[in-house]
């Protein structure tokens, strides 16, 4: 189970902080991460990382703005929005999936991703 909270409204170049509370298999590794989808758009990995490594992945358009972290003792996931810009307005959900791919990197594509949270809004006017 995934419960975002952290989600809300802000102005341009401000901040907001995204936490995920992860009910999984603390034996089991993990691709974690944070998609988004916009109205009328396809849902998009905007940050990714795999538990064991912490090797991470950035949407280009978020690097640098946006850092994803993992507390591995309190079974959260975090992503830092920093610089905030109104494309980033959509809903953000957590996912999770067992393992990786073969290549050492997490799956980008939605479907891909087996756990799901319900989604929180964030909005930047």
């Amino acid at each position: 189970q995934l419960v975002e909270s952290g989600g809300g409204s802000v102005q341009t170049g401000g901040s907001l902080r995204l936490s995920c509370a992860a009910s999984l298999n603390p034996g089991d590794t993990y691709c974690l991460g944070w998609f988004r989808q916009a109205p009328g758009k396809e849902r998009e990995a905007v940050a990714l990382i795999y538990s064991e490594d912490r090797r991470s992945y950035y949407l280009d358009s978020v690097k640098g703005r946006f850092t994803i972290s993992q507390d591995n003792a309190k079974n959260t996931l975090g992503l830092q929005m920093d610089n905030l810009k109104p494309e980033d307005t959509a809903m953000y959900y957590c996912a999770a999936r067992e393992g990786r791919m073969a290549t050492g990197t997490c799956w980008r594509f939605g479907p891909d991703y087996y756990y799901w949270g319900q989604g929180t809004q964030v909005t930047v006017s």
